[in-house]
């Protein structure tokens, strides 16, 4: 049943880029950062102005004067010859759009054995840190040569290793303070200033196993595939495969809010093992007020949910130029990888199923990656060769 969201604020398609063409094997966008977008230069609704040439330019004289004003001035008995003078040439007016290239300033290199899933700019404006499935390092931006291990769980026997690190942040204000996930779906908080290396932590976030609800796939979809710290740092987001989890950091007993994201797909988890789909990784976001979580599903479908206290919003919109396909309620509580472990085999092929409303839904189109504008009501969503924008 669809239900309406007067109260809520309805996103609308605002714009859309091509990455490229799509081809025999589709390429697809595979990673988009916040929007840091300058107010004062924005045209309309904050879209990209591009230069068009929608009707025939006018001629322009040499000296700055138009053709059109020597005609149509009032009192002004000027005309031109039909022949034109043969000794005046008039400049020609093209249209050229900017082509933005993006260019490498500065290479850090040769500090993991492992893929690189995350990396976060720290507060102080100097350092950074880089985390794959094993290590975190921190590096100063002016050296590249040179980083610090401050996070190791490889053990001495890689035959004992029981989680990896699948993602990593640091705290927005705080340059001592960062937090990382691990794919036994525990969020550890650790203080820089503890130690130089990191191998204890100050505080963890953990959801107990309901008794009598362990199953095969308990750990593969506890793993937490992202977080994300809210702006003012008091709350942390958390995105595993069926929930998006919602934590305040001062309280470390369990999440202060649970979101399903696609809970009709849990009686399918044995079809999504098979064809892999229960190891896609989506990205999760909190807006800048902190009073909405968003995060991709299936379809190239993505969830918006109120947190703020009382909050009953939670809508589904599609990546596409018509976003409102359909409103869900849903009610909330106020390489070298090595992180598919658990994985032996691939096997099967992708094939579509039926979501909560009876549309079928299809694993193959996926939007695991999104991101929130830090000031504006804007989202910016990556589905297949085209990233949407969406504004409230």
């Amino acid at each position: 049943m669809d239900y309406p969201i007067t109260r809520h604020p309805e996103f609308r398609y605002k714009t859309e880029f091509q990455s490229h063409e799509p081809e025999v094997q589709e390429k697809k966008v595979k990673k988009i950062s916040e929007m840091n977008v300058d107010p004062s230069k924005a045209v309309g609704n904050g879209s990209v102005a591009s230069s068009s040439n929608s009707s025939a330019p006018k001629p322009y004289l040499a000296n700055g004067g138009c053709t059109d004003r020597l005609h149509n001035s009032p009192g002004n008995d000027f005309s031109i010859p039909a022949g034109g003078f043969p000794s005046l040439r008039l400049p020609v007016v093209t249209s050229a759009e900017t082509s933005l290239v993006a260019r490498c300033r500065r290479v850090y290199a040769h500090a993991h054995d492992y893929h690189i899933n995350s990396i976060s700019n720290n507060s102080d404006g100097e350092t950074f840190i880089s985390a794959d499935d094993l290590r975190i390092n921190l590096w100063n931006l002016e050296i590249s040569n040179q980083s610090f291990n401050i996070v190791d769980v490889k053990p001495g026997n890689m035959e004992d290793l029981t989680e990896v690190i699948t993602s990593a942040e640091f705290h927005p204000n705080q340059c001592n303070m960062l937090a990382y996930s691990s794919s036994k779906g525990s969020i550890r908080l650790i203080d820089l200033r503890q130690s130089a290396l990191c191998d204890s932590h100050a505080k963890l976030f953990e959801e107990q196993e309901a008794p009598g609800s362990r199953s095969f796939f308990t750990e593969i979809i506890a793993s937490i595939s992202d977080i994300k710290f809210a702006k003012d740092g008091r709350y942390l987001l958390s995105r595993d495969y069926m929930t998006l989890k919602l934590w305040d950091i001062n309280m470390d007993s369990g999440p202060v809010s649970t979101f399903q994201v696609h809970e009709y797909l849990r009686p399918k988890l044995c079809d999504l093992y098979e064809n892999d789909s229960i190891f896609d990784k989506f990205e999760c976001c909190l807006s800048g007020d902190g009073s909405r979580v968003a995060t991709g599903s299936y379809s190239n479908l993505f969830r918006v949910f109120g947190c703020s206290p009382g909050s009953t919003e939670a809508t589904t919109l599609e990546a596409s130029k018509n976003p409102m396909r359909r409103q869900v309620q849903t009610p909330s509580r106020p390489s070298r990888s090595l992180t598919t472990l658990t994985r032996v085999v691939r096997r099967g092929a992708e094939s579509p199923g039926v979501d909560a409303n009876g549309n079928s839904f299809d694993s193959a189109t996926k939007l695991l990656h999104l991101a929130w504008h830090p000031t504006e009501n804007s989202i910016a969503c990556a589905a297949a060769n085209s990233l949407y924008m969406y504004y409230a």
